[in-house]
């Protein structure tokens, strides 16, 4: 008995050592850990609340002498985000630099249609500065087809960006430098059955003059619509036999274009037919936000339309699918769609200016 006890006495001290390194231990890895997770926050804040301006310089061979150096300031998915008191790091990014165009691929409304953001990014930029805005999938419609007090066809979101001075694109529209013209497409018109699709619209307005006696506010609304999307389509028909072939066409789509998309288009294209994929200079899109979450030298983590790790070329940045030039917009907001992946991690808002060229580019 007395040697029991006197073994317990020896080895009580030592087991007294271990359970001290052990607390030692684990408050080391602990502080670690803590400290690695100040610095992954700090990092991601810095990273991902500095606006970037990327600036890419793209080689279009044909490009008409009158064009050259003929620059794009193209933004994407703002998603209603401030980046600073009236967009201030936007400003502080944009700087002074010129250019000859801004082209907004969609997204860039905040919740319930809030234009406010996006209008003080637009009162940074020269108002003589020609502005083109296609909607995005979170945007909406810019068309009302319901009764809202007035006889304006658009929802309001789309009254305010064009009372400040922005072309909603809805058919092709060119601008002139001496000899070189460049037309900027909405993609969705290249597909358009414009005769059947005016045969609809005709047929729907001649049903509601038929119900005329009936006529509710929201059927004048609907009117309205009707008849303005008739009219679009006599006008893009007539549009479309301006195209030449020396013409440069930027396509703009907020969901970018596949390889297996760009190729059925161009190859069934006519090749008389000037109005054509086929003949596009380059594809601006946006929608993915760089994968919203991305890891450094790995990139985008998980994309819902493509799953874990996706290239990059797919989801940011310049790429060649069909061999047309393809620029995806890095994005300045985060985009719900990303469920479990709120905000931007190591994932800098971005605006990209696009400067084209007949020079080869290094």
């Amino acid at each position: 008995m007395r040697r029991r006890d006197k073994n317990q006495y020896i080895f009580a001290p030592e087991k007294s050592r271990r359970t001290a390194e052990g607390h030692r231990f684990r408050n080391a890895v602990l502080t670690c850990l803590l400290l690695l997770t100040a610095v992954f926050l700090i990092s991601n804040f810095i990273i991902s609340n500095q606006v970037r301006l990327e600036q890419v310089r793209l080689t279009v061979l044909n490009l008409p002498e009158d064009l050259e150096q003929y620059s794009i300031l193209h933004l994407s998915d703002l998603h209603g985000a401030m980046l600073g008191e009236h967009q201030k790091a936007l400003k502080t990014a944009l700087g002074d630099i010129r250019y000859s165009c801004v082209i907004m691929t969609g997204d860039m409304l905040g919740d319930n249609g809030d234009a406010d953001p996006l209008l003080d990014l637009i009162a940074l930029m020269p108002e003589a500065t020609p502005k083109y805005y296609i909607p995005g999938d979170t945007d909406g419609p810019f068309l009302d087809e319901e009764a809202h007090g007035s006889l304006s066809i658009y929802q309001p979101w789309a009254e305010k960006l064009i009372a400040a001075g922005v072309t909603i694109l809805d058919r092709p529209v060119s601008e002139t430098r001496g000899k070189g013209t460049v037309w900027f497409v909405p993609e969705e018109v290249y597909t358009l059955n414009l005769e059947r699709m005016k045969e609809v619209y005709q047929d729907q307005l001649a049903d509601m003059t038929r119900r005329a006696t009936a006529q509710t506010a929201d059927d004048a609304a609907r009117r309205r619509v009707l008849e303005y999307e008739t009219d679009r389509m006599d006008a893009i028909a007539e549009i479309r036999n301006d195209f030449r072939p020396e013409h440069i066409q930027v396509v703009l789509t907020h969901t970018p274009l596949t390889e297996a998309y760009i190729r059925d288009m161009t190859t069934w294209g006519s090749k008389e037919d000037y109005f054509s994929l086929r003949y596009a200079g380059l594809i601006l899109a946006g929608h993915y936000n760089g994968g919203q979450w991305r890891l450094p030298l790995k990139g985008a983590i998980y994309v819902p339309e493509m799953g874990w790790f996706p290239a990059d070329e797919k989801v940011q940045g310049l790429s060649f699918p069909g061999g047309i030039p393809q620029y995806i917009s890095p994005g300045l907001g985060s985009d719900p769609h990303y469920e479990h992946q709120p905000g931007r991690v190591f994932n800098p808002p971005t605006m990209t200016l696009i400067t084209l060229t007949r020079k080869a580019v290094k």
